[in-house]
């Protein structure tokens, strides 16, 4: 989230981190691609009155304005116009939802509720299985705090970034609920001096995300679970969608390089693809991949791709999944492949 400010007291453009909370926009000085640790300012959300795109400003189009409700303006460039947008989206949101907190509370004194409480309709274990997913789930990395070394962790803000990238919330406020209630819940746990005394000492809704130095991970009995090498970590949420597609292609395989019939099942909603082996059942896939940022192509039968080993009959066609994995697919018509190309470009 790095974008330009604007300075109050020299007027020039200065490189920042933004992090948004559910009721401030806290940013940070950005030099040679890393972020400082203390913050630079503040900017309270309450009242504030957002304009995008702002464009008083010649040859600058990315620019965003935000006037607090103490009528202190703040200029804001992202670097391109989907970022702009989309960060004027997230604060929008963030402001209605204070909006409509304050006239709540104005009128009927309320309790507060956990956060937990707030998503009774979300199934978290669900949430953690997708996080878990090998092909779409959360990254986790080895992180360094004060000489400690944490293996497996993954930061406030990387959380956020991927539940808001999955859709399971809408904006970067939702997903700081979600995660604070994965949090309460025991499915994922602070790691590191500063995480667990920031979990003691601050509410819990607050301290939690959009900080890129905090670190959490999975307890341990979860981490079992994680690590299970297998081509497809399964889980109820891809096999929840509705099937759109399905019928028996020829399959390369990644490491044998030859040809095997499998059952193809592509789902929507969200967009999967399992393919089973037909001698065995159609319960257990032997394998499967997200769409979500997949690349589906047809390939010239004239001619053998490079790839591709075996006999090849021919309708042949390449699916590339977002971790760069590709799949080589021969289907028994040529009707039937295009008819899968355009299956398959429906759920990407």
């Amino acid at each position: 989230p790095e974008d330009l400010k604007f300075g109050h007291v020299v007027h020039n453009w200065k490189a920042r981190w933004f992090v948004l909370h559910p009721d401030k926009l806290i940013y940070y000085k950005y030099e040679s691609g890393k972020k400082e640790s203390f913050k630079r300012g503040t900017i309270t959300l309450a009242g504030c009155v957002i304009t995008c795109p702002y464009l008083e400003y010649e040859n600058r189009p990315l620019v965003m304005k935000l006037e607090t409700n103490s009528s202190e303006e703040h200029f804001l460039e992202a670097c391109s116009r989907e970022e702009r947008d989309e960060w004027a989206a997230f604060i929008m949101a963030a402001v209605d939802k204070l909006h409509t907190g304050n006239v709540q509370s104005s009128t009927k004194p309320k309790r507060k509720e956990s956060s937990s409480q707030k998503l009774q309709d979300i199934n978290l274990s669900l949430v953690v299985d997708s996080m878990y997913d090998v092909h779409s789930g959360i990254k986790m990395s080895s992180h360094v705090e004060q000489g400690s070394i944490f293996s497996n962790c993954f930061s406030g803000s990387s959380v956020v970034d991927w539940l808001v990238f999955m859709q399971l919330a809408l904006t970067r406020v939702e997903a700081v609920t979600l995660a604070s209630a994965l949090l309460e819940e025991g499915y994922i746990r602070p790691v590191g001096v500063r995480s667990v005394e920031a979990l003691r000492n601050t509410d819990l809704g607050e301290q939690f995300l959009d900080d890129s130095t905090s670190l959490y991970s999975f307890p341990e009995g979860l981490k079992k679970k994680g690590s299970v090498k297998t081509e497809m970590s399964l889980t109820a949420l891809e096999m929840s969608g509705k099937v759109q597609k399905r019928g028996y292609l020829l399959k390369q395989g990644h490491k044998r390089k030859n040809w095997k019939v499998r059952l193809f099942v592509l789902r929507s909603d969200p967009g999967y693809i399992h393919y089973y082996d037909p001698t065995k059942d159609d319960i257990k896939p032997a394998g499967g991949f997200s769409l979500r940022g997949c690349l589906v192509s047809s390939l010239d039968d004239s001619g053998v791709p490079s790839g591709v080993k075996g006999n090849v009959q021919g309708n042949l066609f390449k699916i590339i999944t977002q971790a760069d994995t590709h799949y080589f697919i021969q289907a028994p018509t040529l009707q039937e492949k295009m008819d899968w190309i355009e299956a398959i470009r429906q759920q990407i």
